[in-house]
């Protein structure tokens, strides 16, 4: 199988043009056609000569894959199933709402953080995703004309594919890629440390952290990364970076009926994030199989979220989208994974 030309940083596309004998100025030409045009094959990229051409297309591909299957809520979400260059499949989310249209994208074919409320968790971990395979879920996204943001909540842990989402990050933002401003993106983690840090000292694109209970005992129940990312670490860590101006932090919460929507909750939830410029997500639970505790219902969300904006804190209820679909991360692939077994 040819290497894909499509999620190559500029210095990775210097590096290939070197190693080929080509200019240098090839780089910037190829990413052109790459990020810009959008071209799908080599020999439409005009401005190389035609023995240029030929080298790149005896060694490399330009490199998407289109989706395999797709699911429709009456809310307008679309859950799109892509296959993966590992033989596995990843789950992409297209969300419209008004005048905003965000696709939630995978890191991870599976995820080995082990969370006890996620279906993806449940697959396990099969392979990280490539640049290219990342960015692939926007490329070939049939409605990608009408993006305005980004967020990698999908399947896997971002932090744990670091190095490849950081690719993906300089693709999108850079003037020689996709030339997104970094405030029309955000990253989710449950708090992989170190990589949080540098995750926050190289880029400037938004960060959501997946908390879900303020207690280091209980969040280990659920959240086995907790042993070896406590969250008060995690959450010191943010405190250190600035979130002042265009960059933004927030926390998500699953908010789970009897579990963690009491007072005790809420006071250590305030002390843990106290002083912290940030926003909560309270998250209506979308069950899955097997799920151990029901969601908690709309009157305890409610409290849950006035009672925070008294304490000075930005709280909201996120809308529930693609409930009468696979909603919940991981359903759709582990759907497919089990038919095709």
């Amino acid at each position: 199988m040819k290497e894909w030309l499509y999620g190559k940083t500029l210095a990775e596309l210097e590096t290939v043009v070197s190693g080929l004998g080509m200019p240098r100025y090839t780089a910037r030409q190829i990413a052109h056609w790459l990020y810009n045009k959008q071209v799908t094959r080599i020999d439409v990229m005009t401005n190389l000569s035609v023995a240029n051409r030929q080298l790149l297309t005896d060694r490399y591909t330009v490199g998407t894959i289109e989706p395999t299957g797709v699911q429709q809520s009456a809310d307008g979400t679309k859950k799109y199933l892509f296959p993966t260059l590992g033989q596995q499949a990843i789950e992409t989310a297209f969300i419209p709402d008004r005048d905003r249209a965000t696709l939630c994208v995978s890191s991870q074919a599976g995820c080995r953080m082990g969370c006890r409320f996620c279906m993806t968790a449940k697959q396990g971990f099969q392979h990280h995703l490539s640049a290219g395979e990342i960015l692939n879920q926007i490329r070939s996204l049939p409605e990608r004309e009408a993006l305005t943001n980004v967020v990698y909540m999908g399947m896997g842990e971002s932090m744990d594919n670091l190095e490849e989402v950081l690719k993906s990050l300089e693709i999108l933002t850079s003037e020689w890629g996709y030339g997104w401003s970094p405030s029309r993106i955000t990253v989710s983690t449950i708090g992989v440390l170190p990589a949080l840090k540098r995750f926050l000292d190289e880029t400037k694109v938004h960060l959501a952290v997946s908390l879900h209970n303020p207690f280091a005992e209980e969040r280990l129940e659920w959240m086995p990364a907790q042993k070896a990312y406590p969250i008060g670490e995690v959450v010191a860590e943010i405190k250190k970076h600035d979130f002042s101006h265009q960059r933004r932090v927030s926390f998500e919460y699953i908010l789970f009926a009897g579990q963690n929507d009491s007072s005790r909750h809420l006071k250590a939830l305030t002390r843990l994030i106290g002083g912290l410029k940030c926003r909560v997500n309270l998250i209506r639970w979308h069950e899955i199989p097997g799920a151990e505790f029901p969601g908690s219902d709309e009157q305890a969300m409610i409290r849950f979220r006035d009672a925070l904006t008294a304490k000075g804190i930005i709280a909201t209820i996120r809308s529930s989208r693609g409930e009468d679909i696979d909603a919940a991360c991981g359903m759709l692939s582990t759907k497919n994974k089990t038919a095709s077994q």
